[in-house]
């Protein structure tokens, strides 16, 4: 098909225009062949006729479909021309707010004057590891490239970043440089990448300034090498400058600036440490305000100048050096302002004395004033034979200042620059290095200098490198398609490098004539003239001899010859660069110095790429061997050229939109100028001379399958249906060819075969159309015509019954008429006698009502003066009264205001009040029922005591007749009468004990009944406030009762935060636990010495892998040995060491409670003695009835025990009745309460009993006793007196004390009063024990109260202190501080509540544990009964036995711990117990744990905890890439903490363990510290687990959700082409696996597949699905929002079916209500979004109120994304996006753009204790544990 045929009518061209450079128009008439004009009609809807010629006008540029604006590289446009490509940039730029573009292979970056969130570290996570093509255009993609290639094609790569002032240059390669900075950190601690971006703010100080184009343009070109190792750390840098503006230190033009740090000083001159520097302002300088304007809008030099300082400081600049080169820059503006006198005669000058800024130039210097007075007017002249010193003129001293002051800060920005290079060195041996250059672009301005003269020359020879490689490029791509292809004609601009630097070229002639005496510009300018004027790049400009024009490759440019000589020598007097030399300042001297390069850098230390200085200094005195700056500037150049060609380069270009610095405006002209001049339209030249659409078969076929016929469509081989079916529709074969994997199109086809498609679809369209409209009529001709039929019967019938009735009508109107006439005549008749009636009596009534007319008037006026005047008074009283209501109303509103404000205050009060007295009310009802109870114990005592006093009395009265009996009988009752004495003065004595005690008690009552009443009082008063204040409070604040669940909720969000936290502290510690493990790796390789080294034998061979040494969990009671570690450890690597901290953190513990334990025992040894002074030792008569009444009260106890217990179990089986029907916990407490009081009562009744029982039998033996003794005496008497006879002395003695002893045997024949005196001793006793008893109780009750009094007065007190406090709250905070002790209250008795029935349910449990023990007895009672009975079964019942005897426990030998550790975790495979118990290693080290704890072997449970915790992390530290070995850890880890909650004996983990559970239970050891470090592990290993799956899935997220078909044939392929460079795919490898949904579920599925069997508990896989599916919603949404061809609505539809998909995944496995679906709810949103209508305002109200868990960022971005797949889609109006930022402006969201997708939830391990018993565990064989031994 020919050009001319695509010129036909609705075609749109572009033409050019004076302004807008290309202006848009539409073909209104078809264009012929020949034709002389082209019939147009612009976008205003003006027409326009085109004249065309052959030469002139030839056609005009054709534009690209609207579905092709916008494409992210200019080189997959159709049509590859300037307006395409000006236009499709303007698009992005305006509309969609897109920076960055590709063109090939470069990346063309527009300036946007504003900063853009674009560039944070999520950004930087998301390009990482992306191949160029992938995402969107942006300087990390660039970067990412440069590192991708570096590491796989082991090759060094440069970034070359070029573009004017003002275009971002500098920007641009500072992110680059980020970029590599966190992509590459290096692996030590030396921080190089933070070192590398410090830099960046030094070079900007030195280096950058203010311009009419830029505010901080850099004045110099850098080439910055970042070195990286063989595992692609940074490892160092070193940077190259070039060309730095020397003639801006004294010279600026209006409105711009000198160097940033000249500035930031004088902004910082008042500073303590700069008083020596004497800076003003900078206006007071002249190198520092020639420009007029010396501030920024934005800038703050002064804070410019902290961060400079501490960027030199981090690059290991010291103080002393800053403060130097601080000297330095200042003593060049006193420079600037030293003062020049001409004298009279022209021809010399001098300073003044006492120049002041003479004298702080060199006295920052350290230099001699009188020299250097001497030297800056004159100058010395060297001959061959003399030597002269001659006076300069005042012009000539100034240049020679200015040029002193340029070579002093050329010399300091130099060596900051070495400085730096040495600060970035490292000894490390460098692999690669990737470098990012930095430089100026193509310069032209109206005055074009020797400055602009190298920047042009420089990008002359880069452009000429650009081209050459854009060409290779291109020609690879041909070559490695094999198709044929010819040599491709590109613009070579080696004659003008030629011009340039060749032999006679501008530079020789300019460096010949700078050798000449007397060379000047103007004869340089001639020699030019006649040497270069026959070049075809060189010309004369026609009104100037001291200008030449040079024809660069971007436009032609004019140089001025003026000064280039001046500059190209640099000159500079040796007599004052001598002075410098010898300045006292090391610094300043060692500037200027010759030869400092050679000695850089240490010979043996040298990187792989050797550095050569940008600028070599001069090496000698001699003139002639000084290289001129050209010669350096050109040597410097080739330099990097060399170094350019030898890496792979990528291009970034940079362009200013406009010149007025204004955000998102962008200049046509300004635009295309730059382009033309940074070589982007020559890469599109390039482009379209070969075949810049590229299409693989598959697209190509998805695409355009529309063209095929059905038959084709039907072969398998899709490259031969491709082939057939372009030879069909395109003729010429020269316009496409086809390749091993894509088809090339010449420039056009593209569109052209859109075109087909386009009318293809159009076409099938309008016979859809004709279809549906024809079927639609026909529908539409039956209705009409049924309905026109149906019309025609009705109408037919109406209009006979209409005739019908008119005939009947007809006839009644004759008669009706008939008889009308007739009433007619008769009512006119009739009418006019009434007329003529009415007349006359009008008439005469006339006149009657005027005369009364008349009357009324003058009555009337009368009325209405009178009502007149009433009201006139009645207004203004009105007014009067409306005025004093007017104010009486102010005045009452200020009155009730202010009330307001007192009941608000009250209100307040009131509030707290109330949640203060619930509890006090509480109390008070407790104490009253108390003091009531103590009333009522007080009256039983006192009649217990009445009947005792009784019985006593009588006893004694008994007594006393006996005793007056006895008197007269035998004269040794005297002693009995002594003891009754002692007991009557005992018993008086106790008597005023117990009067004394009862006062003691009526007072303490009275006191406690009185403040009972003045507690009720103010109880009642505060009850009553209180409801006065709540009803204030409900009429004044309603509504607010939804704040405590606020409140909540933000407590529980606080709590996940600071979970949240605490976990990512983990998980950073963790990390650097893991590199510090790394680091101390390396060193033992590093530092390996050969031969065997012992270790101490002390120490496993598991041990952890910690630095610091690992201490046995077995010697944390040993304080002496744990304090010597702490002090041979140091204290920081002792806190740092967990098993020490536990050690001293347990025995301080065991100390406070042994100390405790001691206290209580000294106390009770203290009443103890106490007691026995108090008490009178027994005689030793009373040692037989003690004896006997123990023996008896030990049978008595026994039976009532059991008596008791059966009692106490029927008792709790009623409670269980009582507690299992539907009564309330409260009404459960109160019944529980009173049985255990009524079962108290019944104890102490019993014991009463009991006692006085056991006094009976205890008399009754003894009687017993005492006759058997009597009668044997009696009987014994005389032979007893007869052997006494024969005794010795000694013996009789003793017979005779013995004898004593029994005499009260013989007071009378039966011994009845000794009996009774026995009694009556053993009664007082009983009373007097229960009367101390009583005492005590009554004193601790006396205590008890005192103490709840105190407490009572201290809450009076608070609540006292409160309501002050309240009067001073303001009515908000009242509200809330009211709320917030409410919920206080509210929660303290939750607690109670809790605490309550953790007591009931400990007492439940206890008894249970009684009951299970009892039935254990039993039936091992029943057993031995039954295998003494039968002795054949013996042998199976043992078997038996030993299965019930089997306590769930293992036993190890100490020595066997490393072999246990080895086979359960070291050696350990989940395939191995995959068919036994999940978490059996886990059961195994419990049950290992809990024998030692059995046994009491705390050396052997620390020290296989701490084995056992070092091996885990030895393990996943092996294996931390495996997932099914991190989830089996994690299963078991989470198994074993969950274990050693379960058995640790605390009641809140035992209440679903069964009873032989309980018994499992620790006893000896609280493992409490270890349970936080598993927790901690669990955590850890929870973390890595994460890690590693999304490791798995983040390769498979982005294919499976954005790119493959889970829809068939919904997504149609944009017609984009294919410009994925050769580069960007690694070739070796092929092309990217693409993954399917199917894929992504599966592996979902194999996840929690492992987990389940692994045993994982569910609630910690719902929280891992999450955490995954988080992670899928952040990659797929990131990827979304970074990728213009996914934002369609074909990819909505797929990616709504896709969330529906796994949304039904997590049905199927029950794990949908773990919260998963919820993180996925942004990318829901941003599907529909995608899918949703975008026109209307009703739209963007829909868009709002939908996507609610998008941020503001996130919508736009996928508004200005969405890009239509058809021509028949529209793309969103930017109208509509600023509609829709405006509806959003208000919305409170985070401004990141992308998701964190290193964002994790924080996890919770709820607590699952398992419902396996201990003893039932199997352990196979397999496992190789023959060494555990089953207990």
């Amino acid at each position: 098909m020919r050009e001319s045929e695509l010129y036909v009518k609705y075609t749109r061209v572009w033409i050019p225009d004076p302004e807008e450079v290309w202006k848009g128009a539409e073909i209104i008439k078809d264009y012929k062949e020949g034709d002389s004009v082209l019939h147009l009609q612009l976008e205003d809807e003006s027409t326009l006729e085109y004249p065309l010629g052959p030469k002139d006008n030839q056609l005009p540029f054709l534009r690209n479909p609207d579905i092709l604006v916008g494409e992210n590289d200019l080189t997959a446009l159709s049509y590859l021309h300037e307006p395409a490509v000006l236009h499709n940039l303007k698009v992005r730029f305006l509309e969609s707010n897109h920076i960055y573009t590709y063109c090939g292979i470069v990346l063309v970056a527009i300036n946007p004057y504003e900063q853009l969130q674009i560039y944070g570290e999520e950004v930087i996570n998301a390009y990482s590891g992306q191949n160029m093509g992938d995402m969107d255009p942006h300087i990390f993609a660039v970067a990412e490239e440069a590192y991708k290639q570096m590491g796989r094609d082991e090759k060094n790569q440069s970034i070359i970043v070029s573009g004017e002032s003002g275009a971002g240059k500098t920007v641009s390669a500072k992110y680059a440089m980020r970029f590599f900075a966190t992509v590459g950190g290096s692996a030590s601690d030396t921080n190089v990448e933070e070192k590398v971006l410090a830099s960046s703010p030094i070079m900007e100080a030195i280096g950058n300034a203010k311009t009419t184009r830029n505010d901080n343009s850099s004045r110099f070109g850098k080439y910055i090498q970042i070195g990286f190792d063989k595992r692609y750390h940074i490892i160092g840098a070193n940077m190259r400058t070039y060309l730095l503006e020397k003639s801006r230190v004294v010279f600026q033009a209006e409105d711009e600036r000198n160097y940033h740090i000249f500035y930031q000083l004088c902004a910082s001159s008042s500073l303590s440490e700069f008083k020596d520097l004497a800076l003003t302002s900078a206006e007071d300088f002249t190198y520092t305000s020639l420009g007029e304007n010396i501030f920024i809008e934005g800038v703050n030099d002064a804070e410019d100048l902290v961060k400079t300082r501490e960027a030199l400081t981090m690059l290991g600049v010291k103080d002393v050096h800053q403060m130097s080169i601080f000297n330095i820059i200042a003593s060049i503006l006193h420079l600037g302002n030293v003062a020049i006198v001409s004298e009279r005669d022209g021809e010399s000058c001098h300073i003044n004395k006492g120049d002041p800024h003479l004298q702080h130039f060199t006295r920052l210097l350290g230099i001699e004033q009188d020299q250097m007075e001497h030297w800056l007017c004159r100058r010395k002249l060297v001959t061959t034979s003399e030597t002269y010193v001659k006076n300069m003129s005042h012009p000539q001293a100034v240049n020679a200042r200015d040029a002193l002051a340029k070579h002093i800060y050329a010399h300091l920005f130099d060596w900051i620059v070495e400085h730096i290079n040495k600060s970035l060195h490292t000894s490390t041996k460098q692999h690669s290095f990737i470098g990012v250059l930095d430089i100026y672009g193509f310069e032209t301005f109206e005055i074009n200098s020797f400055e602009q003269f190298c920047i042009n020359y420089a990008n002359e020879k880069l452009q000429q490198q650009f081209n050459s490689h854009v060409f290779k490029l291109e020609q690879e791509e041909y070559m490695k398609e094999q198709i044929p292809w010819t040599l491709i004609d590109f613009y070579d601009n080696q004659p003008c490098i030629d011009l340039i630097e060749a032999k006679l070229g501008i530079l020789d002639l300019l460096d010949e004539e700078c050798k000449v005496p007397k060379g000047t510009d103007m004869n340089w300018a001639q020699k030019l003239y006649s040497k270069h004027s026959g070049s075809g790049h060189f010309e004369k400009p026609r009104m100037s001899n001291s200008s030449f024009i040079i024809v660069h490759f971007a436009d032609k440019v004019e140089y001025q010859c003026d000064g280039f000589l001046e500059k190209n020598r640099d000159t500079v007097y040796e007599e004052q660069i001598n002075i410098l030399k010898a300045s006292q300042f090391q610094l300043v001297a060692d500037l200027f110095q010759d030869g400092k390069e050679g000695t850089s850098l240490p010979a043996g230390k040298t990187s792989k790429v050797n550095v050569r200085p940008a600028k070599p200094q001069p090496k000698g005195h001699n003139r002639e061997h000084r290289k001129t700056v050209g010669t350096q500037f050109r040597n410097s150049l080739h330099l990097l050229m060399e170094t350019l060609n030898a890496t792979t380069p990528h291009y970034v270009r940079c362009i200013k939109p406009n010149d007025f610095k204004e955000s998102f405006v962008f200049d046509s002209k300004r635009a295309v100028q730059q382009l033309r001049a940074c070589g982007v339209l020559e890469t599109i030249r390039i482009s379209a001379a070969g075949y810049p659409s590229r299409w693989t078969y598959l697209d190509f076929y998805s695409r355009y399958r529309v063209l095929m016929t059905k038959k084709e469509m039907t072969s398998a081989d899709k490259k031969l249906v491709c082939r057939n079916l372009l030879e069909t529709l395109i003729k010429d074969p020269d316009k496409f060819q086809f390749g091993k994997t894509k088809i090339f199109f010449r420039a056009g086809q593209v569109a052209y075969l859109e075109k087909l498609r386009a009318d293809k679809f159009r076409y099938a369209c309008i016979k859809i159309q004709k279809t549906v409209r024809g079927w639609l009529q026909r529908i539409r001709y039956r209705k009409i015509r049924k309905s026109a039929i149906t019309l025609q019967r009705y109408g037919r019938g109406y209009m006979a019954r209409r005739y019908a009735e008119m005939l009947r009508l007809t006839r009644a109107a004759l008669i009706c008429q008939k008889r009308y006439r007739m009433v007619r005549v008769r009512r006119e008749y009739l009418k006019t006698r009434r007329a003529v009636v009415t007349i006359q009596a009008f008439a005469r009534g006339m006149f009657i009502r005027r005369l009364y007319q008349e009357f009324m008037l003058h009555h009337k006026a009368m009325i209405i003066q009178k009502t007149v005047r009433g009201w006139l008074v009645r207004k203004k009283y009105l007014r009067a009264r409306y005025a004093a209501i007017v104010i009486q109303c102010f005045y009452r509103r200020v009155r009730a205001k202010r009330q307001l404000k007192q009941l608000k205050i009250e209100a307040r009060s009131a509030n707290h009040l109330k949640s203060l007295n619930v509890g006090m009310e509480n109390k008070i009802v407790q104490l009253q029922k108390k003091m009531d109870n103590k009333s009522k114990e007080y009256k039983t005592q006192n009649e217990q005591l009445a009947v005792a006093n009784t019985a006593l009395g009588s006893e004694v009265s008994k007594l006393q007749k006996e005793l007056q009996t006895l008197r007269t009988q035998q004269t040794a009752g005297s002693s009995l009468q002594d003891e009754l004495e002692r007991l009557r003065a005992e018993l008086k004595e106790a008597h005023a004990q117990r009067k004394q005690i009862e006062d003691e008690f009526s007072n303490e009552k009275q006191d406690l009944e009185k403040r009972v009443e003045e507690l009720q009082k103010e109880n009642s008063l505060l009850k009553k406030e209180k409801e006065e204040m709540n009803q204030r409070i409900q009429n004044s604040t309603p509504g607010k009762v939804g704040d405590a669940s606020k409140k909540e909720s933000n407590v529980q969000a606080e709590l996940d935060e600071e979970r949240s936290r605490y976990q990512n502290l983990l998980k950073e510690y963790s990390r650097l636990e893991l590199r510090y493990e790394n680091l101390q790796e390396e060193m033992s390789s590093v530092k390996f010495h050969p031969g065997h080294r012992r270790n101490p034998s002390n120490q496993s061979s598991l041990g952890s892998d910690s630095n610091y040494p690992s201490i046995s969990m077995s010697d944390v009671g040993d304080t002496d040995d744990t304090i010597q570690q702490v002090e041979e450890m140091g204290i920081e690597k002792a806190a740092m060491d967990l098993s020490v901290f536990m050690k001293l953190q347990k025995r301080v513990r065991e100390l406070e409670q042994e100390r405790k334990r001691l206290q209580t025992s000294l106390e009770k040894v203290d009443d103890l003695n106490k007691r026995k002074s108090n008490e009178s030792n027994g005689s030793d008569e009373d040692v037989n009835a003690d004896l006997a009444y123990n023996s008896l009260k030990r049978q008595e106890l026994e039976t009532e025990n059991k008596k008791l217990k059966n009692d106490l179990n029927e008792l709790r089986k009623a409670v269980a009745v009582n507690a299992s029907e539907n009564s309330s916990p409260n009404e459960l407490q109160e019944g529980y309460s009173v049985l255990l009081n009524q079962l108290k009562e019944a104890n102490e009744e019993l014991e009463v009993r009991k006692e006085e029982v056991l006094m009976l039998k205890t008399q009754i033996v003894n009687t017993t006793r005492q006759l058997e003794n009597t009668n044997h005496i009696n009987s014994n008497d005389v032979s007893e007196y007869t052997n006494n006879k024969n005794k010795k002395p000694e013996d009789v003695v003793d017979g005779e004390s013995k004898n004593k002893a029994q005499d009260w045997v013989f007071l009378n024949e039966d011994g009845e009063l000794g009996l009774a005196y026995q009694g009556l001793k053993q009664v007082a006793r009983l009373l007097e024990d229960q009367l101390k008893t009583q005492s005590r109780k009554h004193n601790d009750e006396l205590e008890a109260l005192h103490t709840q009094i105190e407490l009572m007065r201290n809450d009076l007190e608070k609540k006292q202190e409160m309501l002050n406090n309240f009067s001073t709250l303001s009515p908000e905070a009242l509200v809330e501080f009211s709320i917030q002790q409410e919920l206080t209250r509210l929660t303290n008795e939750n607690l109670d509540l809790k605490e309550i029935k953790e007591k009931l349910e400990k007492n439940e449990r206890k008894l249970k544990k009684q009951l299970g023990i009892y039935m254990k007895k039993v039936k091992e009672l029943e057993v031995s009964q039954t295998t003494r009975s039968r002795p054949e079964l013996t042998r199976q019942v043992t078997v038996q036995r030993k299965e019930k005897d089997f306590e769930g426990m293992l036993e190890y030998y100490k020595e066997d711990e490393a072999l246990l550790v080895k086979s359960l975790i070291t050696d350990m495979k989940p395939q191995s117990v995959s068919a036994t118990v999940p978490c059996l290693p886990a059961y195994i080290l419990f049950m290992c744990i809990r024998h030692a704890d059995y046994i009491n072997d705390d050396q052997k449970v620390h020290s296989l905890l701490t084995s056992t915790i070092n091996a885990i992390k030895k393990v996943l530290k092996k294996n931390n890439d495996d997932f099914e070995m991190t989830s089996f850890w994690l299963a078991n880890s989470s198994r074993l903490l969950h274990c050693l909650k379960q058995y640790s004996g605390d009641e809140a983990f035992m209440t679903q363990n069964t009873p032989k559970q309980n018994e499992h239970c620790l006893k000896n050891f609280d493992l409490a510290e270890y349970r936080q470090v598993l927790s901690d592990l669990s955590i850890q290993i929870y973390q890595q687990l994460i890690r590693v799956a999304e490791a798995f899935l983040q390769p498979m997220i982005v294919s499976a959700m954005l790119e493959s078909e889970s829809i068939p044939s919904l997504a149609g392929v944009k017609p984009m082409g294919y410009r994925n460079r050769s580069a960007s795919i690694d070739c070796d490898s092929g092309a990217p696996v693409g993954y399917t949904l199917q894929a992504l579920k599966r592996q979902l599925a194999q996840f929690h597949t492992t987990m389940a069997d692994h045993g994982l508990d569910p609630e910690i896989c719902q929280q891992v699905i999450r955490q995954l599916f988080y992670s899928i919603n952040a990659v797929s949404l990131n990827n979304l929002l970074l990728r213009k061809d996914v934002c369609s609505w074909s990819t909505g539809m797929q990616l709504r079916y896709n969330i529906s998909q796994l949304e039904e995944w997590l049905r199927e496995r029950n794990l949908h209500q773990g919260g998963s679906v919820s993180t996925l709810e942004p990318l829901i949103q941003a599907a529909k979004l995608l899918q949703m209508n975008k026109k209307t305002s009703q739209d963007a109200e829909a868009i709002c109120s939908l996507c609610n868990s998008l941020s503001l960022q996130q919508i736009v971005k996928i508004l200005n994304l969405y890009t239509p797949l058809n021509e028949f889609e529209e793309r969103v109006t930017v109208s509509f996006i600023r509609d829709i930022q405006n509806r959003l402006q208000d919305r409170v969201d985070n401004h990141q753009l992308l998701v964190d997708t290193k964002h994790t939830f924080p996890v919770l391990f709820p607590f699952t204790p398992s419902a396996l018993s201990l003893e039932t565990v199997h352990i196979p064989a397999s496992l190789n544990l023959d060494f555990l031994t089953r207990v």
